[in-house]
């Protein structure tokens, strides 16, 4: 698993993530770890805010890093990212060539530890790796979160199949002006086969991304890929939320809308159908990083069993890979529910189910890792309840059948009982039954 924190019920969405995981900065930690690389003679790691582990699980292949340094006391003795953590009083001792400061906005941490740096030593820091001011919201404070407005889609146009992005400039709701995006497309091997920028209406307009007017922009082949979106001068919400339609080109019979991927990679995630014997269900698994996923390190495992299947191939930098459900685990079928073990490697990914040369598509629900059971829950008066309220349409019976599956919203959870409540047009209670 990744050792890097993305979000958690308290603090919300770790801003230090999005910042290092942006494609840019990916281009800019090449050119520091070369820079790193060219030094002559040893390289130390200063790591004030704890961030080491995430840099090297995101960046895993620096020049030699000799020793680790940290200014928390409490922290001396432990170990990050392989290296115990030294004072940074000792520093000047480290004979150390040259200092990497693992903080974005390090000027003045630069300053601070001046006294403390080896005789001759060259000091870089992740400014090295700062998006361009034209690219920031607020350019005077980098670690804002709304710096970092971001989100990643499935896109396609391929095989009769296109994709097309919606969304709408509800920053402008908030305030905001002259918004724009700033667009990056990867292909299924994960290279970077566009990259653009498209204004959006000055007031809560409506907007859409079709692939195939990108294909024919660009003048593109076939592609699968990923879309990702960072919005400029967003104000009051610091992620890209989006619909995504898939039609068939051609007219056929094929149509799905999924909404966004939720920007944050997961541990697990749940929901992911078993295929039926008449059909095929394909995870399209898309790496969210530019660190390859190791083979072994994402796995599906049918809800439950505790007997996960792992991928034992590698997944490149921001490529796309397409995991057929029963061929990786073979016997289980429909209403079998398959958990996604990502590793945080992954945001919410989608699936597609093809049956019948029609095709229809979904996504997985993330596992929170971080919620509890509230134990004064069962003191709670009855009349309250002790569920969750999760209201779903239900077509026209004589045209439509509507299936559910309930999936798990959290890993504490050991057992899902469900109970169906069924009303009718006018609000009235038509129907209960306790599926246990």
């Amino acid at each position: 698993m990744l050792q890097i924190q993305t979000f958690d019920a308290r603090a919300g969405g770790n801003v230090f993530y999005k910042a290092l995981s942006h494609p840019l900065a990916a281009e800019g930690i090449a050119r520091l770890y070369a820079k790193l690389a060219a030094a002559h003679g040893r390289v130390a790691l200063y790591d004030p805010d704890g961030v080491a582990e995430a840099l090297l699980a995101l960046y895993p292949k620096p020049p030699a890093l000799d020793s680790l340094f940290v200014h928390d006391s409490q922290a001396v003795g432990q170990l990050r990212a392989g290296l115990p953590a030294r004072p940074i009083t000792e520093l000047a001792r480290s004979e150390a060539a040259m200092v990497l400061v693992a903080a974005f906005e390090a000027g003045r941490l630069v300053e601070r530890v001046g006294p403390f740096l080896p005789r001759g030593a060259h000091v870089l820091t992740l400014d090295e790796a700062r998006l361009p001011s034209h690219l920031l919201t607020n350019p005077a404070r980098y670690l804002d979160r709304l710096n970092f407005a971001t989100n990643l889609a499935f896109f396609r146009d391929q095989d009769g199949l296109s994709t097309r992005l919606v969304s709408a400039n509800y920053w402008a709701g908030y305030g905001a002006r002259a918004v724009r995006l700033w667009l990056r497309l990867f292909d299924a091997a994960g290279t970077a086969v566009a990259t653009w920028e498209e204004g959006l209406p000055d007031g809560p307009g409506g907007f859409a991304i079709d692939s195939r007017a990108v294909r024919a922009r660009f003048g593109l082949p076939a592609f699968t890929g990923q879309l990702f979106l960072h919005a400029i001068g967003a104000t009051g919400h610091d992620v890209v939320k989006y619909a995504l339609d898939t039609y068939d080109s051609a007219g056929g019979p094929s149509l799905s809308c999924t909404h966004d991927a939720n920007a944050w990679p997961s541990d697990r995630y749940a929901g992911l159908p078993a295929p039926r014997a008449d059909e095929r269900v394909v995870l399209w698994l898309q790496n969210s990083h530019a660190a390859p996923i190791p083979p072994g390190a994402v796995a599906l495992d049918r809800m439950g069993a505790e007997r996960p299947v792992a991928l034992d191939r590698e997944v490149g930098p921001f490529a796309t890979v397409a995991l057929d459900v029963g061929a990786m685990l073979a016997g289980v079928r429909w209403p079998a529910q398959v958990e996604l073990r990502a590793g945080r490697h992954v945001v919410r990914p989608r699936y597609e189910v093809v049956r019948g040369g029609r095709t229809r598509i979904a996504h997985v629900n993330v596992e929170r890792a971080d919620l509890r059971p509230d134990p004064a829950i069962p003191t709670l008066p009855a009349e309250l309840g002790r569920g969750y309220l999760l209201p779903f349409p239900v077509l026209e019976p004589a045209r439509f059948r509507t299936i559910v599956q309930p999936t798990p919203m959290a890993t504490s959870q050991a057992s899902l009982p469900v109970r169906l409540d069924v009303f009718d047009a006018a609000g009235r209670k038509q129907a209960e039954r306790f599926l246990g």
